[in-house]
Formats: structure tokens, sequence, C-alpha cells
């Protein structure tokens, strides 16, 4: 099948730059002595998954319950969820994942880990679990001072096991807190298995953080706008694009595609909504549900009606969860086209 067969909008993903990603990030961690464990929420597809695998990933990273159950019933067994998981369902469902694989979650409160501990122990297992300490972004994450005490209430329960020391993002800045986290829990006495970090960002600048042990990183895979912004890769390391119609000029300098935020999302970066190849002066300024607003009046030429062009979207994870199927390109040829199989599995 040809690109130009496809109907719009649709999301590619240009197989060259994405194999040239995986291939490059995994060398990186190689180099560095770090496991590499990619976050999935970015493509949400257990054959991309499986490709990272190969290349040499030690397990991968997913956001939630019902993401994790996707790709162990595509036969990945080794995953790690970077999210408190609380309520009797969710952890219930968790310790079920748990009998047949390896699955590590992580908590940053008593709460969250006394709710672990019962789900575990009505299963008569143990679940692993790694203190998630606190960062810059103030997410979650739990203050330097409570991890010591989080970690022995882990320790102390024969129904979990003490995995480690998790950060996001695993950031430059965050290098003394860590040290001090291990500092004092080695000298409580309590091993830590992984100290993992994460981000794309981060992994730009993960030798200077060598307490790490792991890394998980999700966006790289494919890129997008706000990583280039940032400086983290060029716009030839973008791998994903959205193919998108000319579908109006009301005035000379106002062009309107049909990718509106129920294609690329409402995400802005520096007031931008996406990024036109074809047409880099122009600006993406507002995004209705089926329209995208564009201001041509910087570049010297206007696109027709009907005419095509690939917008690289600011955030690529979320466009990934609001599409059914993406497309795996090399150069006009369509190669191969992949459900979204854990796309809307948010709970």
């Amino acid at each position: 099948m040809s690109v130009h067969d496809l109907e719009t909008p649709s999301v590619l993903i240009d197989l060259d730059r994405m194999e040239r990603n995986i291939t490059r990030m995994q060398e990186r961690c190689n180099e560095l002595g770090l496991a590499f464990r990619p976050h999935t929420k970015t493509h949400k597809i257990p054959d991309i998954a499986r490709m990272q695998l190969e290349a040499g990933a030690v397990g991968i990273a997913c956001q939630k319950v019902s993401e994790a159950e996707v790709f162990t019933s595509a036969g990945i067994n080794d995953i790690q969820i970077p999210y408190n998981i609380v309520g009797a369902q969710k952890t219930a469902r968790l310790a079920d994942l748990a009998l047949y694989n390896r699955i590590t979650v992580s908590a940053d409160h008593p709460a969250v880990i006394a709710g672990l501990a019962e789900a575990a122990r009505a299963n008569e297992m143990a679940i692993r679990v790694m203190v998630d300490l606190a960062t810059d972004i103030q997410r979650t994450g739990a203050p330097l001072d409570d991890v010591v005490d989080l970690a022995k209430r882990i320790d102390a329960d024969e129904n979990l096991h003490f995995a480690g020391l998790l950060v996001y993002p695993s950031n430059v800045t965050m290098r003394p807190a860590i040290q001090e986290a291990l500092a004092r829990l080695n000298e409580a006495g309590i091993g830590v298995d992984t100290v993992s970090g994460g981000g794309s960002g981060a992994a730009l600048h993960a030798h200077e953080v060598p307490e790490l042990t792991e890394l998980r990183v999700g966006t790289y895979l494919f890129n997008d706008w706000s990583s280039v912004s940032k400086g983290w890769c060029s716009l030839d390391d973008c791998a994903m694009t959205v193919l998108a119609t000319v579908v109006s000029r009301p005035t000379p300098d106002r062009v309107i595609l049909d990718s509106g935020s129920k294609t690329l999302a409402a995400d802005r970066w520096d007031n931008l909504h996406g990024y036109i190849v074809e047409y880099p002066e122009a600006r993406i300024y507002q995004l209705s549900e089926e329209h995208a607003h564009c201001d041509f009046s910087a570049c010297t030429a206007r696109p027709d009606i009907g005419e095509r062009v690939h917008v690289i979207p600011v955030h690529t994870c979320v466009v990934t969860n609001l599409h059914d199927v993406i497309y795996g390109v090399r150069g006009e040829t369509v190669e191969v086209s992949w459900p979204v199989a854990a796309r809307g599995r948010v709970w």
C-alpha cells in the first residue's frame, strides 16, 4: 500500500528513523552500563515493544495496570509500573498479574504500601515495590526524609519485596538527593536492587548520575516537536508525523487542516500545536475538534486545497492514544499497520 492510499488524518511512523532511535538509545545505555526499560506509553503496541526487547531492553515500563495487562497478554513478562496503584480493585488485578509475571510498582506513602500488601496477602504471594523519590516537578514522590521509613515498611512485610529507588525525572539536579537516599538506606541496612531513573531529557545526562542502574524512556522512540524545541533531538530524529489535508483557505494567510484536537491532541509548545514539515514558517496557532487553524503569513508559498502535509505533533504519546491504528512507512510504502492495542487503557 502507498501512503497516498491512506485517508487523512493518519499517523505515520518513519520506520528507518524509529529503528535508528531504538538502536541509538540502546547503545547509549549499553555504553553506560545501564539496564534499559523503554516506556510503552509512547506507542502502546506489543510488536514495537518486542523490537525494543530484541534490541537489548531488559523489560518494559507501563503507566497503568490495564496497560500492563495488554502487554502480559502478548507474552511480555517483565514490567515496571512507576505509579501508585490505589484501590482494592486495581491492587487485586495487579496481584493477579504478579502471580505469573515479574511486576514491579512504586509507592510514595504508607497507605499505598498497605494496599499493595493486602492484595499480595490475599494471593499468598509477594509484590515488588520501589520507593518513589520526590523531584522538582512536584508530582508524585516521597520526601527524602520518608524514604527509609517507607523502605522499612516494604522490607518488613512478608508479602512485599523492596525493589529499590525510583526517580522521575532523574535530572542531574536530583543527584544529591539520590546519593543521600542511598546513604540513609545503607546506614539502615537496607539493600537496594535498582535505582531507576527516567525522562528523555534526563537520558542525555545519565552519565552524570552514576548512581542510576536503570533508565526508563519513552518519547525517544518517535520524538516530537517539544523534544526538538528542548534540544533533545533534531527534526531528522522525529519518526512520527500526522498526514493531514488542507480542507479550507478562508483568507490568503489562514489555512485549515483536517487534524484538530481529536488528532493532534491539545498540547502546545511555544504557543504552537505542531510543526508543518513542508512549511516550516507556518504556525498551527489553534485547534478545534476537527480543524487545525494555521497562519501562513510568514510563508512565501501557500498550499492548495486538497494538498497533503506532514505535521510533527507536540506530544507524541498523547497522539498515539487518540488513534486506533498507526502506520509504519518506509519512503512512500506502508509496510505495516499497527492496531494501538493499549489505546484508552488509562485505569
